[in-house]
Order: C-alpha cells, then structure tokens, then sequence
C-alpha cells in the first residue's frame, strides 16, 4: 500500500499515512484530465462577444446608386457585410459555451490527478494549518519549510479564516476546501498542499 509522510508546519514528520491503491497507485489517464480540463476552462467562458448583423447596423437605408445603367454592381444598402461599416457575416453572438461530463469521468479525473502528484513527489501532506494569526510572512515560512517555493494548490478539509488570509498575498498559491477540488485545480499547480483530514476525506469520496 501507498503510503505518506505526515508533516507539520515547521516541515517536521509527524507520522505515516497509508494512502488508497484505488486513488494514488493507478496509472494517471491523460485523456480524462485532457476532457476534465477542457471542460472546466470552457465553463470560465464569459461568452459575451457580440457582433452586429445586417438588421443591427444603424444606416443604409437608401440605395446607394440605381439599379441599372451605371456599369457597377447592383447595391442595395452601405450596410452590407460586404461593405466597410457594414455587418459583420456569420459573427459570434452571446453565447454559453460550459457543458458537463459525467461524474465518474469527473472522479476518474480527480483520481489521475492526485495519482500523478502523488507519484510525481509533489504532494505535501501537513497534519493542519495551526496557524495562530492571519499573516502573510508567517505562512510563506512554512511553505519554505515544507520545501515548496513554486505555484501551490493548497486544499483543507474546514473553514480557516487565519488560513484565508495568510495565503490570499503569496504569489502562486491557491486555496480550495477538499470538496472544492477541480482536476484542473491539482495539474496547474506544480505543487499539492493538502492537511490530513481533507486527504482523507477525498480518499473516501473517490475509492
């Protein structure tokens, strides 16, 4: 069986923690966090982009010159797609562009993930955040600590205001709570902070 090292703040092992075979010692499946991710990067679409139709431009409303006789091409409005300040053909519109995969590929994705962190060295496991007060210098010491000094998924299993706020200022670092956790969350970080108790509640949510 899988197993990790249990540290606390000041970068200390504390214990072991065996860890689910089911979740860390599969083979990470690319193609599912390929999915995972294309779909959660779909859904921060704000999809506002609009263009106007022939119907939508203002003017045009005269032909510009008559229909025979001139040698030209027959016009009947400026506003043409074909014209400078005309419309715009076929132009994006407002639109949803998020859809959703099914929950096992969602949870076979999650799996991947932490399989590939864990099996990678990138996942630190720390016993809580006992941090006494909401400072931003004391947190950046125990990442320093704990040997992390690059971007940072932390993940914690309960509200931590001291946590919140002692996080929110360190560059590269992003806090969730463990039922918060995106596939796309753990792959674009290049390291995986989590405590104890939201490890182990996500080993029960994903066996």
């Amino acid at each position: 069986m899988a197993t990790v090292e249990v540290k606390n703040l000041e970068g200390q092992t504390v214990k072991q923690l065996e860890l689910a075979d089911t979740v860390f010692a599969i083979k990470p499946n690319q193609s599912l966090l390929w999915d995972a991710v294309k779909v959660f990067l779909a859904s921060r679409r704000r999809g506002t982009h609009s263009t106007k139709s022939r119907g939508e431009v203002s003017g045009g409303g005269k032909k510009p010159w008559r229909q025979k006789g001139t040698g030209r091409a027959r016009v009947g409005s400026t506003r043409s797609s074909l014209w400078r300040h005309g419309s715009i053909a076929h132009g994006p519109k407002p639109r949803d562009y998020s859809y959703a995969l099914p929950e096992k590929m969602v949870r076979g994705a999650l799996r991947s993930a932490l399989a590939a962190k864990y099996q990678e060295n990138k996942l630190t496991v720390v016993d809580q955040f006992d941090l006494k007060e909401p400072k931003t210098k004391t947190f950046a010491g125990a990442l320093q600590k704990l040997g992390i000094e690059k971007k940072v998924l932390v993940v914690n299993d309960h509200a931590n205001k001291n946590l919140e706020l002692s996080s929110r200022n360190v560059e590269g670092c992003e806090l969730v709570r463990h039922h918060q956790v995106h596939p796309y969350h753990v792959i674009s970080h290049e390291r995986l902070l989590i405590s104890e108790g939201a490890l182990t509640r996500l080993q029960e949510a994903l066996r």
